[in-house]
């Protein structure tokens, strides 16, 4: 199977490449110079000269401050762009497979939120998010719009590895300990995706359960202070850096944009649907830790050792 990973260098598209072999995939990761997401024209011809089995689209306007003040970029680059991608793959015949946020959610519910549950993004980001998914579901019937959460992995830029910086550079670490999320770990994520890519690569009939939206997140639930708490314990034991995490409130550490306070998703669609069930995230945390104390270089995918510090 070939499939199409927009977004060349983000952690997602990155961490689709290192395990694509494990699941017989080829993984063409697309993006600059072939395309540019922010120039919607551009997309359709990188597209049909791929010859993809299905595109993944990773792609995403990810700056949730910036978009505050670049509004017209994250909606072309989120919605419009977001859009183009599913009805390429309509003309080409094949899925797509859509990554989208838990910020659709202003996290009031007290509870985690279901597919089903209505939506109130609180953000620009969160906004044009939505309107790629309500994009992507009107340009191709077999679409699979996947919401996911606190994203972290070897790769690109991320909580775990700023963390990481900020212990080898003082002592005690501020975190927000008053928002809470599944967080999630891209290897993991990736290895969902790929899963659900066989199920419905050659899946014809558009009123199958297989499409549709779905919640794909890390097991578990944590606050932030509890993500940076148990990254400097998968550190410390391996004789890393570590510091004191000091809980601050939302209040402490004003943002431009507003994080919705309990984001958790409920991925009970995911099991039954698919019978994935995503690994508990401090297991996950703790792989993510070995391997970036491991790695000599974190820049290409070769010279990290993905097995490392495995259960």
């Amino acid at each position: 199977m070939r499939i199409v990973v927009t977004g060349r260098e983000g952690q997602l598209a990155r961490c689709l490449q290192a395990v694509g072999a494990e699941h017989n995939v080829d993984i063409i990761r697309l993006g600059r110079p072939e395309t540019d997401f922010s120039w919607p024209a551009r997309i359709i011809p990188a597209l049909s000269a791929t010859k993809a089995d299905l595109i993944i689209n990773a792609a995403a306007y990810t700056a949730v401050d910036r978009a505050e003040s670049e509004i017209p970029l994250a909606h072309t680059v989120n919605s419009v762009s977001a859009g183009i991608i599913a009805k390429g793959a309509e003309w080409l015949g094949i899925p797509v497979i859509h990554l989208s946020t838990d910020y659709v959610f202003d996290g009031i519910a007290g509870r985690p939120y279901c597919e089903d549950d209505s939506v109130h993004p609180l953000t620009v980001y969160g906004i044009s998010k939505y309107e790629g998914e309500l994009r992507v579901a009107a340009a191709n019937p077999r679409h699979v719009i996947c919401r996911t959460s606190w994203v972290y992995s070897p790769y690109g830029q991320n909580f775990v590895k700023t963390m990481l910086r900020l212990a080898d550079e003082r002592d005690e670490v501020g975190v927000v300990s008053d928002q809470r999320g599944c967080p999630t770990y891209g290897l993991d994520l990736a290895r969902t995706l790929l899963q659900i890519a066989h199920r419905v690569v050659h899946e014809k009939a558009v009123d199958s359960p297989l499409f549709g939206v779905f919640h794909v997140a890390g097991g578990g639930e944590a606050t932030w202070a509890d993500v940076a708490e148990a990254v400097f314990e998968a550190s410390a034991s391996r004789g890393g850096p570590s510091a004191h995490v000091r809980r601050i409130g939302t209040k402490d550490y004003p943002t431009p944009a507003q994080r919705p306070a309990d984001s958790r998703l409920d991925t009970t669609r995911l099991r039954e649907t698919y019978g994935i069930a995503m690994p508990d995230w401090r297991s996950s945390l703790d792989h993510c830790v070995a391997v970036l104390l491991s790695a000599q270089t974190d820049h290409e995918a070769h010279s990290i050792n993905l097995s490392d510090g495995a259960e």
